[in-house]
């Protein structure tokens, strides 16, 4: 990178000056080179230790405000009420906080006013991985936009639209500390080599979760349903892949992923539900494009077991948060909102479309 930084030399030497000055540098870089990608840090073959863990977190600019874009919005589900009774549907609680930097991200689940032992209980989350936006968007859409009300007869409803914030401020896959918090809601769980999906440490994100259905959601002893809503995106390939192997010291062979155009569900082959995949994927269909297998008959390498449905192990083993409770009917939306065919409205749609697919399948069954 050619590009210059070109400072007076009648700088002020207040040591508050240059604390402000190298930080504007070294955000300037990380927006304008690659001299601070993820997969150049550290060095090859070798694991990350505590210097390159904080260069990366320190060199992850922010790039859009958890406070200002997406907070406010989200307590304000609080004014939702019932056309008919102006009943209040919804109430916002805090479930914990995530003391970033120097201030804290809190935490914000919605859930039913009128929770009754008589209903089933549909548990949603969106923002596992803060950069997949749709997730997090898909999530207020189907309380705001879509049938969440009339659902509410029926159903006990608890969403947690952005479970990782500062992953959402600096469209980040990881948590601050560089770890994929869809990997540690199990941090117990087996290590299998190979194995594309593996459990990694527990995070502040999935331990102010778990505690929160432990805790505060004690009283439910059994979800029926748990959708937890992603994406697949490029950076997928050309950010996050060569940070995981830089991170964990693995040597890049250069095998390059093949990205999935289109809306495909990730299946727990511990409880496979096929029809109730079909309703979703056909609700899907209706707003976007479903993702077609590769040449080799997979899905991001994984066994297809229905058109738009891969099957993966057990998800609570793998650290998944989908895995989180124990509903029978459980699955990971995965979005593409990179195709050509689908605009990020599309995107957004179809996560509505899996959860409204999701819940007129329990209804009718």
């Amino acid at each position: 990178n050619n590009t210059s930084h070109n400072i007076s030399t009648k700088m002020p030497s207040s040591p508050l000056f240059f604390a402000f000055a190298i930080a504007a540098i070294t955000m300037d870089i990380s927006q304008t080179s690659d001299a601070y990608h993820p997969g150049k840090i550290g060095t090859s073959g070798k694991p990350w230790g505590v210097d390159e863990y904080k260069l990366w977190s320190d060199t992850r600019p922010k790039q859009r405000c958890y406070f200002t874009d997406l907070a406010p919005r989200i307590q304000a589900l609080e004014e939702i009420t019932c056309s008919k009774t102006n009943a209040r549907l919804f109430e916002v609680v805090q479930y914990g906080q995530l003391p970033h930097d120097d201030k804290n991200f809190p935490l914000f689940a919605v859930r039913s006013v009128d929770w009754s032992p008589e209903k089933k209980n549909i548990f949603i989350t969106g923002g596992v991985h803060g950069y997949e936006t749709s997730g997090v968007e898909g999530a207020i859409l189907f309380l705001t936009g879509g049938k969440a009300a009339s659902y509410l007869q029926h159903f006990n409803i608890l969403v947690a639209p952005c479970v990782s914030p500062w992953g959402y401020e600096r469209i980040q896959r990881w948590t601050q500390k560089g770890t994929d918090p869809n990997r540690s809601f199990n941090p117990d769980g087996e290590i299998v080599e190979g194995r594309s999906f593996n459990p990694e440490a527990a995070t502040d994100e999935s331990t102010a979760l778990i505690r929160f259905l432990r805790e505060d959601m004690g009283h439910v002893e059994d979800w029926t349903c748990h959708l937890d809503l992603h994406e697949t995106t490029d950076t997928d390939e050309t950010e996050f892949r060569p940070a995981k192997l830089a991170r964990d010291g693995i040597v890049d062979d250069g095998t390059k992923g093949e990205i999935p155009d289109g809306f495909y569900l990730v299946q727990d082959e511990t409880s496979p539900t096929p029809e109730w995949f079909t309703s979703m994927i056909e609700a899907v269909r209706k707003v976007t494009h479903i993702a077609p297998a590769d040449a080799d008959g997979k899905i991001i390498g994984e066994s297809v077991s229905q058109k738009g449905v891969i099957a993966i192990p057990c998800k609570k083993s793998l650290g998944l948060c989908a895995g989180v409770t124990n509903a029978p009917y459980r699955t990971t939306t995965e979005v593409y909102p990179d195709s050509p065919s689908a605009t990020p409205e599309q995107c957004n749609r179809a996560q509505v479309a899996c959860i409204e697919g999701a819940l007129d399948h329990l209804l009718s069954a």
